[in-house]
Order: C-alpha cells, then sequence, then structure tokens
C-alpha cells in the first residue's frame, strides 16, 4: 500500500480531568497523544492536588502504539490534571491496496488482535458473524464492510450502555456509543480472521466533544482505521492509545486505593477546515 502525502495538519488537543481522592491513591492516565501520533510540537501535562503545585511522583510507561501511560502517585485531596499538545498528524489516505494479502505479519500485535478479549467475545459470536457476513467476499474490505454493517445496524445512543457491556450486549439492545460501536466491529472482525483492535484518540469535529474510541484493522502489512460512528473524519484524528478493547486504552485508571472522577473536560481543533471523509478510503493513523 502506498500512502498519499498532503501537508499535515496541525490539532491543537487538551482536556482536564479532576477526581476526589479519599486517601492516597495510584492512576494511570492515558491522555498523552501517542508518540506515533505525528509531530508533535508542543506538549505541557500538569499534575496538582487541592490546586497546589508539589512534587507529585509520576512514571511514564510506554505501550502499544507509541501510547504513555502516566502513572500517578497521588495524595488524598483533589487531583486535577492539565494536558495539551499541538501535533501535525501522521493519519494519511492510502490510495494503492496491495493485490495479494497473504503476507501479512503475525507479529505480537497482530496475533494479540485475533484474540478475544473482555469486551469482545469473538468465540461468541462466530456463528453470528459466520452466517451475517456469508456473502461478504473475504478480502481486504472485508473489516470496512464490517464497520458499515455496525453503523448502519446500531444506533447512537449517549448513555445507552454501561461501563461493564460487552459487545454481545451491544447488539441486544442495539445501541450503544463509540466505544460499543467499536467493540462490535472489533469482535465480528475476529470473529472472521480479520485482526482487529481498539485505538483510543482526540477527533477534531466530534460533537459532543470527548475521547473518542475507532477502530484499526490489520491488511497485509498495513493498520487501517475504521470510525463504525462516523462522528469525524479520520484524518484528523490524533492517536492516545491501542489495545485489545477499552480495557487497555482507557483514559484513567486506578491502580491503586479509590479514585472519583468528578470532571471530562476534552477539546480538540484543527487549523483550517476539517477534511472531508467519506468512509470509503483506506486511511493508516
Amino acid at each position: 500500500m502506498r500512502p498519499s502525502d498532503p501537508s499535515p495538519a496541525v490539532r491543537h488537543v487538551s482536556c482536564r480531568l479532576g477526581f476526589e481522592l479519599a486517601a492516597p491513591a495510584v492512576l494511570g492516565l492515558q491522555v498523552a497523544a501517542a508518540s506515533l501520533a505525528g509531530d508533535i510540537g508542543s506538549e505541557h501535562l500538569e499534575v496538582t492536588v487541592d490546586r497546589a503545585s508539589g512534587a507529585i511522583p509520576i512514571d511514564v510507561v510506554t505501550t502499544t502504539g507509541g501510547g504513555r501511560t502516566h502513572v500517578v502517585r497521588a495524595p488524598a485531596g483533589s487531583l486535577e490534571v492539565r494536558y495539551e499538545a499541538t501535533v501535525a498528524t501522521g493519519a494519511r489516505v492510502l490510495t494503492e491496496v496491495a493485490a495479494d494479502v497473504r503476507g501479512t505479519v503475525f507479529d505480537d500485535e497482530t496475533i494479540a488482535a485475533l484474540r478475544q478479549s473482555r469486551y469482545c467475545p469473538s468465540d461468541t459470536l462466530a456463528g453470528f458473524a459466520g452466517v451475517e457476513f456469508a456473502g461478504v467476499e473475504r478480502g481486504p474490505g472485508l473489516g470496512a464492510a464490517i464497520a458499515s454493517w455496525v453503523f448502519e445496524r446500531l444506533a447512537y445512543e449517549p448513555g445507552s450502555s454501561g461501563p461493564l457491556d460487552t459487545a454481545v450486549d451491544t447488539l441486544v439492545a442495539n445501541a450503544g456509543v463509540c466505544r460499543d460501536f467499536a467493540h462490535v466491529t472489533i469482535a465480528l472482525c475476529r470473529a472472521l480472521g480479520v485482526p482487529a483492535r481498539l485505538v483510543a484518540v482526540y477527533a477534531p469535529g466530534l460533537s459532543p466533544m470527548d475521547f473518542h474510541a475507532v477502530v484499526e484493522v490489520r491488511v497485509g502489512h498495513q493498520w487501517e482505521v475504521l470510525d463504525p460512528t462516523r462522528l469525524a473524519p479520520r484524518t484528523s484524528l490524533v492517536r492516545i492509545a491501542t489495545g485489545r478493547d477499552a480495557a487497555d486504552t482507557a483514559f484513567a485508571t486506578t491502580l491503586e486505593g479509590e479514585a472519583e472522577l468528578t470532571v471530562c473536560e476534552v477539546s480538540a481543533v484543527s487549523d483550517g477546515d476539517l477534511p472531508a471523509d467519506d468512509h470509503r478510503a483506506r486511511v493508516a493513523l
């Protein structure tokens, strides 16, 4: 596959998170743009407790796709996290597809993207997927066909799902939000042998603004991004975290102690006009 090479647009992304900690706690934060998201021109992460700056220990752990988890060890109090960055995104449109995709490299990322996971029980959906997509050609366009099916099948309804809902729950409810759309797409892809994974992103153009979840599928030697919600142009996305499902890509995870999320504000804008996306083009982040 050969990518087109337009001049990268600059994205301005930020978030503000607030937590109440009744006792000391350790949090894993995935809010920073991934190191592979593009050219990070400026970046700032600030963590305070009770609005007082101080030496709060922060360790950085690198994850799949260049993601960065900031491990914060905080005392009791009101914890506030502020992050902002400017990123010239590396997203691009793929203008050619290799005629023979049988040369897929089965590295650790691809193998992990074929396995069932907490929110994507692909083994449970194998029979359903086989029947539902019996007439769909098995080839480089299968993942995109599944994402289109999810877009047409499910209703996007904020508040319609809970944090424990799996792809099966979403199919039964016939509604969900971006993570649910992504989980169904991933589970069906894996059930049909297409390596698929979830990517948490900043998404200029998303309304209402929030963190967003999309899907990557492996086609040949390339990971392609699909958005079964079609709520934001894919070439504007800024990668944050990559994993098997939402369990791997949560923007905040309590590693020790207890923390109550009280504030979550997200912003993602682009210089100039947002690009059009007809969702038929092949796009890579």
